[in-house]
């Protein structure tokens, strides 16, 4: 599928950079071990490096801004020095660093840059523009953003405008939406990629198309799975996970008392109603567990849904649900996966999340994944090359596959049609 005509955005390959300034926005937002502040993964960090390398390779003067933590987040709201020594280490040439977002400082840096150099900004979260409570508080349209310190300290000093950030597509912030009302923009590799993958699984998978759905944060399952029944993006969805207990207790299975208020106490009842209505409404196209795995005297044990209720927490799907979804995966032609299957940190419990993802390595179809906990999973069992396409994103992959429109999306195809 061609990037630009999947995306709807213009490619970076469209604009000559050579001598001319361009500002770079990035995801390198990384995981920070809480005692000694370093980075501890560096998955983003290594796919922002194909477009910052490309727009170098042309002679750009490369001024990156990016971000690292957040309120919501606090702990890991930390200055990016170390990001600029990684991706210099990993670019094989120096990315400076000024720990200045757009200040007096870091526009001198940006004016003295050379053809052939970058330099990446300190971070854009210290700007309350840039933080999510702003976002929530103060609802500005792009064309309201242009006279934020952000774009009108730095917008005149550059000729283009580069974003490769899907991983933060939701934001509606002046480093996403707003320098695309006053530059030339482009989208950069892995934002074509991400958008590119993303819509073939929505709009154009191979079948049969399978989603497979689990984890603890079901809200997330549950809006995909609306948009893709009722779209008729996916001929299957295997539910898993807390996923797969709404689901039985939507079929009127008594999964047991500790079950169920593990559920209530976490108010992830009021899945049950929509649940009963998908099942009703596409009975074939929903598979959800035929047994389920549970602790007993340290031991894994399983049971089948007819011979619910368990006594105890079941944590994983059984090896007859383990099976039945592995049939559906090899036999599948695009593969779709949000959310391990069961607590595969605990060794009593990782089967059906093991089991799975060595299922999707060797399956034929066309395999996507996305999402903070399934890449960790997948990385635990597999090597992730195996998949055909591994997303940055989280938050906004849910969303994109969810049928939200994405401001960063809007705005680069806004801009693309000027």
């Amino acid at each position: 599928m061609d990037a630009k005509v999947a995306t709807g955005i213009r490619s970076m390959e469209e604009f000559d950079y050579n001598g001319k300034t361009v500002l770079l926005r990035v995801d390198i937002n990384s995981p920070i071990d809480p005692v000694t502040k370093k980075i501890v993964n560096e998955n983003r960090i290594n796919k922002s490096l194909p477009t910052i390398n490309y727009l170098l390779h042309q002679k750009a003067k490369v001024a990156i801004i990016a971000h690292q933590g957040d309120t919501l987040d606090y702990h890991n709201l930390i200055p990016m020095a170390e990001h600029a020594e990684k991706l210099s280490q990993k670019l094989g040439r120096s990315v400076k660093y000024i720990d200045d977002v757009c200040g007096p400082a870091a526009q001198e840096a940006i004016k003295n840059l050379k053809p052939g150099e970058a330099i990446l900004l300190g971070n854009l979260r210290y700007l309350t523009e840039e933080v999510s409570t702003f976002e929530d508080a103060v609802k500005l349209k792009p064309s309201e953003m242009l006279n934020t310190y952000l774009v009108r300290s730095l917008a005149l000093l550059v000729d283009y405008y580069v974003n490769d950030a899907f991983a933060a597509a939701h934001r509606n912030a002046p480093s996403m939406v707003a320098f695309q009302e006053v530059l030339p923009t482009a989208g950069g590799e892995l934002l074509m990629k991400e958008i590119t993958a993303l819509t073939k699984v929505m709009k154009a998978p191979d079948r049969p198309a399978v989603f497979v759905l689990g984890g603890l944060k079901i809200s997330d399952a549950f809006s995909m799975m609306k948009q893709v029944l009722q779209s008729g993006s996916a001929d299957r969805t295997l539910a898993c996970g807390v996923t797969g207990h709404v689901m039985l207790m939507a079929k009127g299975y008594n999964i047991g008392l500790k079950n169920e208020r593990f559920i209530k106490e976490r108010s992830l009842d009021v899945f049950i109603k929509p649940a009963k209505e998908y099942l009703a409404d596409y009975p074939d196209r929903i598979i959800y567990p035929v047994d389920l795995a549970f602790e007993k005297g340290g031991k894994r044990e399983e049971v089948s849904i007819s011979d619910l209720p368990a006594d105890e927490l079941c944590m994983d799907i059984g090896h007859k649900t383990i099976n039945l979804f592995k049939e559906e995966i090899s036999k599948a032609g695009t593969i779709f996966v949000n959310g391990p299957a069961g607590v595969y940190e605990n060794k009593l419990f990782e089967d059906g999340t093991r089991e799975i993802w060595n299922a999707i390595a060797e399956a034929k179809g066309y395999s996507v994944i996305g999402g903070g906990d399934t890449v960790s999973a997948a990385q635990r069992f597999i090597n992730t090359s195996r998949i055909n396409y591994v997303c940055t994103a989280g938050g906004a992959m849910v969303r994109f596959l969810s049928g939200v429109k994405m401001p960063l999306i809007e705005a680069m195809r806004k801009a693309s049609q000027k």
